[in-house]
């Protein structure tokens, strides 16, 4: 286990410890098993960022908080130049490069994700969180299943969809596939 993925469990467990919400109680709030989260707190177990999302609304922090130790100071703007996101690597399957990481009181989350191609007989991993996703596909080609719905996305393609119904994305033709996610 890396140093930041030690932070990131660790500051999961004390903010739920400081707002007094029992494994059972916070782990049946956040649809998984308490084992789960366990093993999310202790960074033994892979954390999906739409845990981490939900996670963040449900304490009212920043989801950056979760991630870096740091609340975001910006209100203005946020200028973020190329492959200077701030890296989420919570989950084996994606990497995430937060695009408003240091903007307070974001109404959006804007990621740029890759995705590197897996066997076509592999499962798409599914996910669910609150709100809407936008993604746009920048380079590649990637399908993104939203509900049992196929929906295979070329560069410059787009989908928008309901964020609280099971989703997630493969990329596709033995390449990786890059494109931006916004979490509203």
């Amino acid at each position: 286990m890396t140093e930041t993925i030690r932070m990131v469990a660790s500051r999961i467990r004390e903010l739920r410890e400081i707002s007094g919400v029992t494994v059972p109680s916070l782990a049946a709030e956040m649809n998984v098993a308490p084992d789960t989260l366990r093993g999310y707190e202790s960074g033994e177990t892979d954390i999906p960022i739409s845990f981490l999302y939900g996670f963040a609304a449900r304490f009212g922090v920043e989801l950056v908080a979760l991630l870096t130790g740091e609340e975001p100071r910006l209100h203005l703007c946020q200028l973020v130049r190329k492959g200077k996101g701030v890296s989420v690597e919570r989950r084996s399957d994606y990497a995430y490069q937060s695009l408003a990481y240091n903007f307070a009181h974001k109404r959006a989350e804007p990621f740029l994700v890759t995705v590197d191609p897996k066997g076509l007989d592999e499962p798409v991993p599914l996910n669910t969180h609150d709100g809407q996703e936008f993604t746009y596909v920048l380079e590649g080609r990637v399908m993104v299943l939203v509900d049992a719905l196929e929906n295979i996305l070329n560069e410059g393609d787009s989908l928008y969809f309901d964020a609280n119904l099971p989703h997630g994305m493969k990329a596709l033709g033995g390449k990786p596939a890059t494109f931006l996610a916004v979490v509203v």
